[in-house]
């Protein structure tokens, strides 16, 4: 496969490939990366030479290539900076470090696995910092969305899940909600993994399953730090789950996200970690289910042009579906009823499905019918 012809956006900053520097080369990458607002980096070893690749909303696009001789030289740069042992190369491994790139600090997650022509590296860019001005509705929420989000966060108690595929914002959307609850005079936990955003005023709890700091461990600890609102950053188990639900049922605010397709498909999912049907219908308040879609370019209305790198898109929007446990919902809850029906409750007060937002974004000329359709079917 020729990677070359995989794009049409090729690199407009070639890499200094006659360096004889891995230190220049990587930072050459890294502030193209950031210059072209990528999430991720990809270094793919060839016979003779690495591709490099980067993903800009969503989509990963060829950037470049560097020569196979320093190859070797910037994996062992790479793997000094985040911490990890630079002599084992047969195993996978991870590791992060913090870099200031173009005057702004971002938190660099790596990981390392060994291919055919050696050792593969993918960094995720995360900028350390969430917007002061952020908002959900420059997320993309619609207002109906923002006024039940709002409603959640002022409950003192209860469980608020924000669902969807990796990729689809999550930690965005609850970092926001954070943000909002943080200029409050309240006392407020969150245990990450990693910690992608820093949030004044918020205690933030870095997860280290190594040295036995788990979720659930971290959770039970956080109990006793006397907080009102604590973030979990995912729930993965049955145990997690458990002391999550035990936690919105004692008087606190918890807010997690959950990777399931649509909202409703939490209860079910909550289900088969152990958590009783009477449970979740005591503690659930809300369930944000969610996507990005490519958000269209208004210079070229998707035929392409030099703003858009001929893509049709620059930057995303979030489409999704916002559900509100209200006291119906929480009968049907407790007794037990099948996804659909509850569906269908949820539909006579009002819920909309992330379809219905995503084609209506399409009608604002927000985003494309096309981009609706891959994000949500393919």
């Amino acid at each position: 496969m020729n990677i070359h012809n995989q794009t049409k956006n090729p690199i407009t900053k070639p890499f200094p490939v006659n360096s004889t520097s891995a230190v220049e080369a990587l930072e050459a990458i890294l502030v193209h990366a950031v210059s072209m607002r990528a999430s991720d980096i990809h270094y793919d070893p060839r016979e003779n030479d690495t591709v490099v690749r980067i993903r800009i909303d969503g989509q990963v696009e060829y950037a470049g290539v560097i020569p196979r001789r320093i190859h070797e030289e910037m994996i062992a740069r790479m793997k000094i900076l985040a911490g990890v042992r630079t002599d084992i190369h047969a195993i996978p491994q991870d590791g992060r470090w913090k870099a200031d790139i173009g005057g702004e600090a971002y938190n660099i997650r790596i990981s390392f696995m060994p291919t055919y022509h050696g050792e593969n590296a993918v960094m995720r860019l995360l900028s350390t910092h969430i917007s002061s001005d952020i908002s959900f509705a420059k997320l993309g929420f619609t207002p109906d969305h923002v006024h039940s989000i709002d409603s959640a966060l002022k409950r003192t108690s209860g469980l608020i899940l924000v669902t969807g595929p990796t990729g689809s914002g999550k930690t965005t959307t609850l970092h926001t909600c954070l943000s909002l609850k943080a200029r409050e005079p309240l006392s407020i936990i969150t245990l990450e993994d990693p910690i992608e955003y820093e949030i004044p005023s918020v205690r933030q709890v870095h997860i280290r399953h190594t040295h036995g700091v788990t979720f659930a461990a971290g959770l039970r600890s956080a109990l006793r730090q006397d907080p009102d609102v604590i973030m979990v950053g995912e729930i993965r188990d049955t145990e997690t789950a458990r002391v999550a639900i035990h936690t919105a049922l004692t008087g606190h605010l918890v807010l997690s996200t959950l990777h399931t397709n649509s909202a409703l498909e939490a209860i079910p999912r909550l289900v088969d970690m152990g958590i009783d049907h009477y449970l979740l219908a005591s503690t659930l308040k809300l369930i944000v289910a969610q996507r990005l879609v490519r958000a269209m370019c208004h210079d070229c209305f998707s035929s392409g042009c030099d703003a858009c790198r001929n893509s049709g898109y620059v930057g995303r929007s979030v489409i999704a579906e916002v559900c509100e446990i209200d006291s119906e919902l929480k009968n049907s809850i407790a007794k037990k009823e099948s996804v659909s029906s509850c569906m269908a409750q949820a539909r006579s007060q009002g819920f909309r499905p992330m379809s219905d937002d995503g084609y209506e974004k399409v009608e604002w000329g927000i985003t494309t019918k096309e981009e609706v359709m891959r994000v949500l079917y393919e």
